[in-house]
């Protein structure tokens, strides 16, 4: 089951933002899947169009700091952007960005993160009602409490969950992060919180852990907040990942069971990702077509729901490592294996 829908938005490109999101991604998934054989002609019983519902500001606030809230959704919500975003350094100069080239308000980023978020939870919901669905977005596990952070304006993650326990759907949650970054938001948002089991699969080192660990007044970071289960991965053990996965998902299935499972499927771990703070990961495509099998093997086998978020991935060639774990998993489930 895959959440997508075809309305194109504008690349970030378009708000003078030069972060190699190729704007394309998700529709040569989708195209891949749909140019299969076998599952092409059965697209309209495995794709799921978005119904439109979104979030209200309630639904933030479960998460969300009020008066960044407000900020995110007002005059002010261009200097959130710039913050959540990275689009000025140390000095006050323009990082990634130049507003020469804008052809739309940054603060426009604010609605489509909304628009995102909502995606999320509605690919939670159809999980829960299907057994599985990947959403073709979401995944902005870097969004705090009250600031955005690395790329992610809002934590869709944690607003969704959130979300379905206010109403009763779920009691219990593991969040499976396995992006190349260590999903820091995720973790803070959750800290002491036993209903929500975070699991990050990251590597040791670089952003955002690349800062110093407390701030003046001995308190540690945001960033560094352990999730429930860390683990990192040093660079060159690529040939490691995958057992250090399946040890952590053993150490995963001692906690409280689940009622549903987030999975941020990053392909930033991807060997052909572009962007320099994933670059001490470097798995091929078969070792991420492992990985994802592994998870997936892991969380259907205790009839566990899933609800899968692409996450991070950059450059043209990031799309690639999700064809053929989608396509395993469609094939088997209308039962169209040889």
């Amino acid at each position: 089951m895959v959440l997508y829908s075809p309305r194109k938005r504008p690349p970030l490109s378009a708000y003078g933002i030069a972060i190699p999101v190729a704007p394309d991604r998700s529709a040569r998934v989708f195209e891949a899947l749909c140019s299969h054989a076998d599952l092409g002609p059965l697209a309209a019983a495995w794709h799921i169009h978005r119904d439109g519902a979104m979030l209200d500001r309630e639904d933030l606030l479960r998460v969300h700091d009020r008066g960044y809230v407000e900020r995110l959704f007002s005059d002010r919500a261009e200097e959130e952007i710039v913050r959540a975003f990275e689009l000025l350094d140390e000095n006050g100069a323009y990082r990634r960005y130049d507003p020469s080239r804008a052809v739309r308000p940054l603060a426009e980023l604010a609605r489509v993160s909304l628009e995102n978020a909502s995606a999320v939870t509605q690919c939670c919901r159809e999980s829960l009602e299907r057994g599985f669905c990947f959403f073709l977005g979401g995944g902005h596990h870097h969004a705090h409490y009250d600031f955005g952070h690395g790329f992610c304006v809002l934590n869709d993650t944690v607003i969704a969950l959130r979300k379905l326990q206010a109403e009763g759907a779920v009691r219990n949650a593991w969040v499976i992060d396995v992006d190349a970054h260590k999903g820091d938001g995720t973790a803070a948002l959750t800290q002491n919180d036993a209903s929500i089991i975070t699991l990050s699969v990251h590597m040791a080192r670089g952003w955002p852990l690349d800062g110093e660990r407390t701030d003046e007044r001995g308190n540690v970071k945001p960033a560094f907040l352990p999730s429930d289960i860390d683990v990192p991965v040093e660079q060159r053990e690529e040939a490691l990942y995958n057992g250090k996965l399946e040890a952590a998902l053993k150490e995963l299935a001692g906690r409280p069971p689940a009622d549903i499972a987030v999975v941020v499927s990053g392909s930033d771990p991807y060997e052909k990702d572009t962007l320099p703070s994933a670059s001490d990961l470097r798995l091929t495509a078969a070792q991420m077509l492992d990985r994802d099998l592994l998870i997936w093997n892991f969380l259907s086998g205790r009839q566990i729901p899933r609800a899968y978020l692409m996450a991070g991935g950059y450059g043209p060639d990031s799309w690639e490592v999700y064809p053929p774990f989608l396509e395993h998993v469609l094939v088997r489930h209308f039962g169209l294996e040889t």
